[in-house]
């Protein structure tokens, strides 16, 4: 199995009351954490800029410059974002931008790409807010520009949303297809969400990578739905590796798996979220897949592992204030479970020397 790591942003209110001058320390220092194990494959961050679970004043930084400063931090490990919402940036620029960062990293980006659901943040920010079918609209066209962009050098769409007319990249991402055993989209390429007659299709066609909701009953259902798409559109869906996300609440014992959640239930009410949210909140996390002890934590993951989940992507609610639990998880469940890297590790360029 393979381990990505989310690193705190703030986006889950995840770095209040940390002074915002330490932000940045307490962020690139868990990048480097992850960068230093090899059970580690990817660290990610949020692609949004209102807080939740109700929007504050508290601090979210920005995912793309966030890609770029972990990027000169790190040597080893890839970069993510679950995921990049298509409707906050023109699809060319976004590509653009990517391209930079994969040579920044030596080759290390991937591509998380969505429709994009927070409607508060949508309106704030001026793009409106589309109907659902909209959105997945222009999350097709915008893919096919990425592609183009990244293994041709060049896009032309000429579509219901984006008209791009020989946009240039150059240079193309390091991950482009001159390179042997490089994506077939170039920079890897993550379609997340689980609509079942709109995305699921597009991540049959374009996806290298798919991350829908990782409970075992849905994701089961999700991986029948791709399985479907693959079929009509003649591909292997076995070229699809299929993600999710968690939160991880583990303990050495019950005790401390309740005092993690007690924890968090405080943490959020001293911030000012309402009760209702709290306890919204908390509960999302208590009734998660991998919440509990050690034992229990590998055994989920070796249940889901089992229905096709090959890749987890991580999140510790207190990692950017108590780093035992990323501890435990490390010391217990990754040994366990994680894949040596260089086995699944398929587009590798040369690192810096740091």
């Amino acid at each position: 199995m393979r381990f990505g790591l989310f690193v705190p942003q703030g986006w889950r209110m995840d770095l209040a009351g940390i002074d915002p001058a330490q932000h940045w320390g307490v962020m690139a220092g868990l990048a480097r954490r992850a960068d230093a194990d090899e059970h580690w494959e990817s660290v990610w961050v949020y692609d949004h800029m209102h807080t939740v679970p109700v929007p504050s004043t508290e601090a979210t930084h920005e995912a793309w410059t966030l890609m770029s400063a972990l990027a000169a931090v790190t040597g080893r490990v890839r970069l993510g974002q679950m995921c990049t919402c298509m409707g906050y940036r023109n699809p060319a620029h976004l590509a653009k931008i990517a391209a930079t960062v994969d040579v920044i990293s030596e080759g290390r980006v991937e591509m998380g790409i969505g429709a994009g659901w927070y409607e508060d943040e949508w309106r704030a920010y001026g793009y409106g807010f589309p109907r659902a079918g909209e959105r997945i609209s222009m999350l097709g066209e915008g893919v096919r520009i990425f592609r183009d962009m990244w293994t041709r050098g060049e896009a032309t769409l000429h579509g219901r949303h984006y008209d791009v007319d020989g946009a240039i990249c150059a240079p193309r991402p390091l991950q482009g297809t001159s390179v042997p055993g490089s994506p077939r989209n170039g920079i890897p390429l993550w379609i997340a969400g689980g609509g079942e007659r709109k995305t699921l299709r597009l991540a049959a066609e374009f996806a290298d990578y798919t991350n829908f909701d990782g409970t075992p009953e849905v994701f089961a259902h999700k991986s029948e739905v791709l399985a479907g798409h693959c079929a009509d559109v003649g591909r292997d869906p076995a070229e699809i590796v299929r993600t999710a996300d968690y939160n991880v609440v583990i303990g050495r014992d019950e005790a401390e798996v309740a005092d993690r959640l007690a924890w968090y239930g405080d943490h959020l009410r001293g911030v000012g979220v309402p009760e209702a949210k709290v306890t919204e909140q908390v509960e999302m996390l208590r009734t998660g897949p991998l919440v509990g002890t050690p034992e229990q934590v590998v055994e989920a993951l070796r249940s889901l592992e089992r229905i096709g989940m090959a890749y987890a992507i991580c999140y510790f609610a207190e990692a950017a204030y108590d780093t035992s639990g990323l501890d435990l998880f490390e010391n217990t469940v990754l040994p366990e479970l994680a894949a040596p890297h260089e086995h699944h590790h398929r587009y590798h360029f040369g690192r810096m020397r740091r």
